[in-house]
């Protein structure tokens, strides 16, 4: 009986993903025919079972952007980086995607050590560098065994040097991890949905406005009170807005 309900839970996955791959194979044809709102649709009938990947976002992102849709592009180009930091193809279109925004934001310089630490995090997301780290771990016992088991010390000394080699570079893998994971727990973004919205100085309509943005621009999201998301920009401004004006990646 037990095998019985595996088979079918198997069989009710696979169909499942089966159907999310002809849906997105049809979006894609939709596409093609410059369909672009019923790609979207079929687009986000894929994302709404749960399934998500780089391509998934960024041919979503494309479609929006075939519309004009500014703050969704942007949207859909950012989750599409997440999951894949180093396509190149991701980060031109969003650099498009980004040009046709309003808001000019200039960025805080960083140092040359932060620039550094950073570049290296992004290189892969989480998961990438935890596997690097695994993958190390593996490379660096059989290395050690074969330290043990050579009958040269030319071999021995080859094999010693290798095998720390390979597990410093697992330690580094395990730091890039976590100061990843740190930096997507820590640091919340969101893309701003609306036309314009106008920053106010509090939380409530009746405080102070401070200043305007734009669909498109985005934002680090560091507070919430009821309806109202404090954020701040890259060039350090802080301020309140409504929460059904932004959406968080």
């Amino acid at each position: 009986m037990k095998r019985i309900v595996e088979i079918l839970i198997f069989l009710i996955v696979a169909i499942g993903f089966s159907q999310d791959e002809e849906t997105f194979q049809r979006a894609n044809s939709l596409y093609n025919q410059e369909k672009y709102q019923e790609a979207i649709d079929a687009y986000k009938s894929v994302i709404d079972t749960g399934k998500e990947s780089a391509s998934l976002y960024y041919n979503m992102a494309n479609a929006h952007y075939k519309l004009s849709n500014i703050g969704p592009s942007i949207y859909y180009y950012e989750k599409a980086l997440e999951i894949a930091p180093n396509d190149d193809d991701i980060k031109n279109n969003l650099a498009f995607a980004q040009n046709a925004t309003i808001d000019a934001i200039d960025v805080i310089p960083e140092g040359f050590i932060s620039r550094m630490l950073n570049g290296f995090t992004n290189m892969f997301n989480y998961d990438g560098w935890a596997w690097i780290s695994v993958i190390c771990v593996v490379i660096f016992v059989i290395l050690f065994i074969l330290y043990y088991t050579a009958n040269t010390s030319a071999k021995k000394r080859i094999f010693f040097v290798g095998s720390w080699f390979i597990l410093a570079l697992g330690l580094f893998g395990v730091f890039f991890a976590f100061r990843n994971y740190n930096s997507l727990k820590n640091n919340q973004f969101a893309i701003i949905f609306v036309q314009e919205t106008t920053v106010k100085s509090e939380p409530n309509l009746r405080s102070e406005e401070v200043f305007e943005l734009h669909e498109g621009t985005k934002i680090q999201v560091i507070e919430t009170v009821n309806n109202w998301k404090k954020i701040k920009l890259a060039d350090g401004k802080i301020g309140w807005i409504p929460k059904d004006d932004l959406k968080e990646l």
